[in-house]
């Protein structure tokens, strides 16, 4: 079983920072025009499990497809730390960009690819 801890991340520039508890199990990859295009290598997580801890006002949103995820980015540097939505049973969820965690090394972890592209 994986280890869930506190994890500490956040965007190049540093205006934007976050904690999450999670493994670096479940990962996914996706091949949506979005995640696809940013490198995007993800881990949801119930809302609880996620703390912005400094940028609240750095961040910018972007929504696409049917509006169901809010994509937030730095203002400055542009990097996607995270984004919000809903599981299907209505749970609010965050969805992780790991390659934003500040523990975490490329080869930590494995991730499944989906295809997001034919949703």
């Amino acid at each position: 079983m994986a280890e869930t801890m506190t994890r500490r991340g956040g965007c190049q520039c540093g205006k934007v920072a976050f904690e999450v508890e999670s493994d670096l199990e479940g990962l996914i990859e996706c091949n949506c025009s979005h995640c696809y295009r940013k490198g995007l290598v993800l881990k949801f997580v119930p809302a609880s499990a996620f703390r912005l801890m400094q940028g609240e006002g750095e961040l910018s949103e972007h929504t696409f497809n049917q509006h169901r995820i809010k994509h937030r980015f730095c203002r400055t540097c542009g990097v996607q730390s995270f984004a919000e939505g809903q599981s299907p049973d209505g749970q609010t969820m965050m969805a992780i960009n790991v390659r934003t965690l500040a523990d975490v090394e490329p080869w930590d972890w494995t991730a499944e690819r989906v295809d997001g592209r034919s949703f």
